[in-house]
């Protein structure tokens, strides 16, 4: 796990929460390569544990995006959506906890897949409306199944915080996400 880019800039960029999602890194590595002066923060790795094996958990087994302490964070026994014993109970979580509280980010766009949806937390509609203009997902404020303990959970609804989790297509190639999803990226630096 390291910040990438404008290390004191106000909007955040998370790829690879799930190791089985690797779009994220792919496409963040990337646009660095492009635009290394960018004004924007990026993880491109949340779970490299995950991502090294091919698996949506971290070593512990724990689903990063179901641990993080909110009030509806609860243990549960479902297969790669272990919440884990307690709230924050993992190192990638405090990891996220501690950027969010240090660089005090204005909008956070967090990369996952497969559902190529256009998903919102908090006060985040207009940018999500604006990445779906873009991609052409549509928006769904709901994923559509609880999400107990959840990043957009603790940063969106909890702390007001803009976060938009875009779900992209896992069934084309990357290179074919890259002009869509670097728009999106240049779209976020000019806020």
């Amino acid at each position: 796990m390291e910040l990438c880019g404008n290390k004191n800039g106000k909007i955040l960029v998370i790829g690879c929460f799930h190791g089985d999602e690797p779009q994220g890194k792919y496409l963040i590595e990337k646009y660095l390569e492009q635009k290394p002066d960018t004004k924007l923060v990026f993880i491109p790795c949340l779970n490299e544990y995950g991502f090294k094996n091919n698996i949506r958990t971290n070593e512990n087994g724990v689903d990063i995006n179901r641990n993080f302490p909110t009030k509806n964070w609860g243990s549960t026994d479902v297969i790669g959506f272990y919440g884990g014993n307690a709230p924050a109970s993992e190192v990638q979580t405090n990891f996220i906890i501690e950027t969010v509280e240090r660089i005090k980010p204005e909008v956070i766009l967090t990369l996952h897949a497969p559902y190529k949806v256009v998903n919102y937390d908090g006060s985040a509609e207009k940018y999500a409306q604006k990445i779906s203009e873009i991609i052409g997902y549509p928006v769904e404020p709901s994923i559509g199944y609880p999400t107990p303990g959840s990043f957009g959970t603790w940063a969106g609804v909890e702390r007001n915080i803009p976060v938009i989790t875009l779900e992209l297509d896992e069934e084309i190639g990357l290179s074919k996400l890259e002009k869509p999803v670097f728009k999106i990226f240049e779209y976020l630096e000019s806020l």
